[in-house]
């Protein structure tokens, strides 16, 4: 077991090349994560420091990878410039103005021997977004289709919980090999650190965490590629959010949200951001429909925001009981009201994905 101790000492001793204490003394050190063999952490500098901190970086790199049972190591220089003055664009062309404004990131590459990459979005937490993503995940699996889940809320994940899974993952040819339950496969930071570990991470060590998992899993082979990678994103549309928009190109995004209207608002600003960033929208989900709640609130959404209703699923103890127990519903019980809702769901999203049979697509993916 690698000691954090030993591991801030090593940091210690590299210097700070403007104050000249140690990394950690200097508190360049910041969200450290020391696991069972591995170890990381970012420092975050000026934009105007970055070619000054990059050896350091490396330094930092070398020194940890040099600790006796050490297998892995992460050191994240994040470059952050300072506040931009307000842009001035009174007077200029709609055309000049829009060249002020950020723009949406390209994405590069989806992850390597998978079809198809969907989201699995709510903006706001604690409207059973996690449920619904690791059950649709389930129920594709259950219609044939061969699927992964991948645990993108790398503040709180859930996903070893909800499948009953746990261990560190093990590596073979440098990629980690996922989790198997429920006919799925499953990825979660959840597994890569202890479970009752905090992760107290700024935006990079998240970023990277999520940009590891994704590209780093052997989601298939090139014999048995991955038909649909559902992805649990965070609450909220920040960093996470938009390191996965980067990272992989999405074929399409469920919007998972309770039918009161605090939770529609921030339904449509997860839209929103969709919609910006040129990801299809497949349809929004009424979690907790019923008379505690209420219901056809996401319905009157959907039409406002010219998208389908996927399925309104009932406020059902068994989806709770399911995702503590690590059993989900879709499994134990896929004949129930809502288990028959979430094949309904798998049925739409397999449709508007264009596979039109278990192991195959309509169009094909670059």
């Amino acid at each position: 077991m690698i000691d954090r101790a030993a591991v801030e000492a090593v940091l210690d001793g590299i210097p700070d090349p403007k104050s000249g204490r140690g990394l950690v003394s200097a508190g360049l050190v910041q969200g450290l994560v020391v696991g069972e063999d591995r170890a990381g952490f970012a420092m975050e500098v000026p934009a105007a420091e970055a070619a000054l901190y990059a050896p350091v970086r490396d330094a930092a790199e070398a020194a940890l990878k040099a600790m006796p049972g050490m297998a892995r190591v992460s050191v994240v220089l994040s470059a952050e410039a300072a506040p931009d003055r307000p842009r001035r664009t009174a007077g200029l062309s709609p055309a000049a103005q829009d060249q002020t404004r950020a723009k949406a990131p390209v994405p590069t590459d989806r992850p390597a021997h998978v079809r198809r990459v969907i989201a699995v979005a709510s903006g706001k937490g604690g409207v059973g977004k996690s449920t619904v993503a690791t059950n649709l995940a389930v129920a594709l699996a259950h219609a044939g289709w061969r699927a992964g889940l991948l645990d993108a809320d790398v503040y709180g994940p859930s996903t070893p919980t909800m499948l009953g899974i746990a261990g560190k993952p093990a590596y073979e040819d440098g990629t980690m090999v996922p989790a198997e339950a429920w006919g799925i496969t499953a990825m979660s930071v959840g597994l890569l650190t202890g479970a009752s570990d905090a992760m107290v991470w700024r935006g990079p060590m998240a970023s990277q965490a999520l940009t590891q998992m994704l590209t780093q899993t052997r989601w298939g082979t090139e014999a048995a590629p991955l038909d649909v990678l559902v992805v649990d994103m965070p609450p909220g549309t920040g960093d996470v959010a938009l390191t996965l928009i980067q990272k992989t190109p999405l074929d399409g995004a469920v919007i998972v949200s309770t039918p009161q209207e605090v939770a529609l608002a921030d339904a449509r600003r997860a839209h929103a951001l969709f919609a910006r960033v040129g990801t299809p929208v497949l349809g929004l989900v009424e979690n907790m429909s019923g008379e505690v709640f209420g219901r056809g609130g996401a319905r009157r959404e959907a039409e406002r925001l010219g998208v389908p209703v996927l399925g309104e699923l009932p406020l059902d103890a068994a989806l709770r009981e399911g995702g503590d127990a690590g059993r989900p519903l879709m499994a134990s019980d896929p004949d129930s009201e809502a288990g028959q809702v979430f094949a309904t769901i798998a049925a739409e999203v397999a449709r508007a994905l264009g596979l039109d049979q278990a192991g195959s697509t309509t169009t094909a993916v670059p």
